[in-house]
């Protein structure tokens, strides 16, 4: 069944209508290649751009060469708009962005007005990334799709497990001021109220994104308040300089987060975080039976300096079901594949998704992983591929199957 719905990929238009008749296939990648987000956004975009590199040298889709749009948005809602409607222009109908829930947000609703004021020239928003719960619940959209646990579900699955550990007493909160930083600190108290109550939170901070250069004062609240525990779902530099103020000044906590594994955080860590560090994701290139291995590897011998690391996954699971829905239909018109992926269960690297009907969410495995000093400096056998050379490696805590962190949904969306 897996290497039939591949074929399907491999063999079929992705892109709208319009671009059936065009040399070039394109999406519009909407992400910060500029300013505090840039080194994620470029994370990003280089992935996009091997995926796309990979279908071009089996022949592109239909023999059209498919080409990733790069739009600096600078993570900034109002610019993110203005280039969402310049690719537009471009004659773009399907358009993808991950950094930022406010930007997601304003896409979302931003594609779904221009939809229903242009019938007949639709555009589907693939959000990889932004996992505001929101999105997909209240503000829930037809047009909209997201590839990625949302933080809800990504914190049910990591509180399942912190829970186990009958060591954690004290947890600090530390967490953006936006709508993505807000979610995670409401769902933190919330869960670990329900299943772990004698937990205290012994503190709570909100900070601006991506705007801070030094967490120094931030750290030194977190070793005044006595806590044993982070729990943050920074990331870019947010994440990488709160790890590195917290090992500057010795700060003795094991990180709960869910993207350390992001550009230069490896790094900043250092060994001395080796073992107090616990990621949730949907992928490391470490887990085992990985069926995504080759193009893991694929991707590290061409990938920059600095930047080595498989990390988005789910960006080739969101070509593959958006391909496979194109087989579907019968149709590269957005509001046809929109029908064809709702609902669609697809045979991924690492097990079967689906992207659920009622809300655009996909349903997949998650990982609880713990950062350890790599195989080739003295760790676990299993933590053999490393992360940025920087000496620490991924390894499996745990599993969770999808229905383990699958959320109830209070989304009523209205279909075309």
């Amino acid at each position: 069944m897996r290497k039939l719905m591949m074929a399907a990929a491999f063999a079929l238009p992705m892109f709208g209508a319009p671009a059936m008749a065009q040399e070039t296939l394109k999406i519009g990648y909407i992400d910060p290649l500029s300013g505090g987000g840039a080194s994620v956004g470029e994370v990003g975009l280089k992935t996009f751009q091997f995926l796309a590199d990979e279908l071009n040298a089996k022949g592109g889709i239909q023999g059209k060469k498919v080409e990733i749009v790069p739009l600096d948005n600078k993570t900034n809602p109002q610019e993110s708009l203005i280039q969402a409607q310049k690719a537009i222009d471009a004659g773009v109908r399907y358009l993808t962005q991950g950094n930022g829930s406010s930007v997601a947000g304003a896409l979302s609703d931003f594609v779904t007005k221009y939809n229903e004021r242009n019938p007949g020239k639709e555009v589907i928003f693939l959000n990889y990334a932004a996992v505001d719960p929101d999105i997909t619940n209240s503000k829930c959209t037809y047009w909209h799709f997201r590839l990625d646990a949302n933080a809800d579900m990504k914190m049910e699955a990591l509180t399942t497990y912190l829970a186990k550990d009958p060591k954690i007493k004290s947890v600090y909160l530390l967490n953006q001021n936006y709508s993505f930083g807000q979610a995670v600190a409401k769902a933190a108290k919330e869960y670990l109220a329900r299943k772990r109550p004698d937990i205290k939170i012994v503190g709570e901070d909100l900070h601006p994104l991506a705007q801070l250069k030094d967490f120094a004062p931030y750290v030194s609240k977190i070793k005044a308040a006595g806590a044993d525990t982070v729990i943050t779902g920074n990331w870019g530099n947010d994440m990488s300089l709160l790890v590195k103020a917290g090992r500057d000044a010795g700060l003795n906590v094991d990180w709960y987060t869910y993207y350390a594994g992001g550009l230069g955080t490896p790094t900043a860590m250092g060994e001395a975080a080796a073992g107090h560090v616990k990621i949730i994701a949907e992928y490391h290139s470490n887990v085992a039976n990985n069926k995504a291995a080759k193009w893991d590897a694929d991707y590290r011998k061409q990938a920059p300096k600095g930047n080595p690391d498989f990390y988005y996954l789910r960006g080739k699971v969101m070509w593959d079901m958006l391909a496979a829905a194109i087989n579907k239909a019968k149709s590269a018109e957005p509001k046809a594949v929109a029908y064809a992926l709702e609902g669609m269960k697809y045979d991924a690297e690492l097990g079967e998704v689906e992207m659920r009907k009622t809300d655009h969410q996909l349903i997949q495995p998650l990982y609880v992983l713990t950062i350890v000093k790599s195989a080739a400096k003295g760790g676990p056998k299993e933590a053999k591929i490393d992360m940025e050379g920087s000496g620490l490696a991924p390894v499996t805590n745990a599993r969770l199957e999808g229905y383990t962190s699958a959320q109830p949904t209070s989304c009523n969306m209205t279909r075309p």
